[in-house]
């Protein structure tokens, strides 16, 4: 870990063997799609994720499309596998940033009205399925579905590329409030009410590790789905990585 502060730059190891936890999300959502990490290509499982979805969830439908952009290589995969055609149903905004990463609530609505919006000839009347990386709050996609609701699609069939994020980052992602997490308190069929889709559905944690085939399974942090920290024996995260490097100092 780098610190920069008044007093200059230090650097301290504090990992405790070597068993490595890199971050699952860098393949479904952080990295680029051109990006080789541990010598999987990010694209490459993307797009094996929308095709495993496709297996998994089953939803017929007229188009897919996705929630650009992060959504978008996994939209191809399912389309690819499902053989139901591609087409941008929503545009993008690219002067608005990630909206779970807003500050506040108010912030977050506003920046998804910026954001995104639906072209009406491609969704009028049509079966959707839309394909995103995440749900983290809900609030986001309930919006997006709505908004192609209005736009006239006839139907919203939602499948997320990755499982239901039910436990807070602790090491530097903005997700540390557990009670902020939607799949923390509601069931899929909850999360489908509540963001007004007609489906949902999740990949499988196993479909997920399936997705990624050139990196050990064990060497990913999976925690957010399955709160298994990988954290030494004893630590308990107590709600900001800042606790997580003081336990490893001493």
């Amino acid at each position: 870990m780098v610190v920069i502060d008044d007093s200059g730059v230090k650097s301290y190891p504090f990992a405790m063997n070597e068993k490595k936890a890199s971050c699952i999300f860098e393949y479904i959502y952080f990295a680029r799609p051109d990006s080789v990490i541990d010598g999987q290509s990010v694209h490459d499982a993307r797009f094996m994720m929308g095709r495993v979805l496709a297996r998994e969830a089953k939803f017929k439908g007229d188009i897919v499309i996705s929630v650009p952009d992060s959504g978008t290589t996994a939209a191809t995969g399912y389309a690819y596998e499902s053989g139901i055609p591609f087409v941008e149903g929503l545009i993008k905004n690219r002067y608005i940033g990630r909206t779970f990463i807003q500050p506040t609530q108010k912030k977050r609505d506003t920046s998804v009205k910026l954001k995104l919006n639906a072209i009406r000839s491609v969704v009028a009347g049509k079966s959707v399925i839309m394909v995103d990386d995440s749900i983290v709050r809900g609030t986001t996609s309930g919006k997006i579905v709505n908004m192609l609701k209005q736009a006239g699609a006839k139907e919203v069939h939602m499948c997320i590329s990755s499982p239901p994020i039910g436990y807070p980052c602790y090491y530097g992602i903005d997700t540390s409030v557990r009670k902020e997490l939607i799949a923390a308190t509601k069931s899929v069929e909850e999360i489908r009410e509540f963001i007004g889709a007609d489906s949902l559905h999740f990949i499988s944690l196993e479909g997920l590790k399936s997705c990624v085939s050139e990196v050990n399974a064990d060497d990913m942090c999976y925690a957010c789905f399955n709160s298994a920290y990988p954290i030494a024996d004893g630590e308990k995260p107590a709600g900001d990585s800042k606790y997580v490097f003081e336990q490893r100092k001493k």
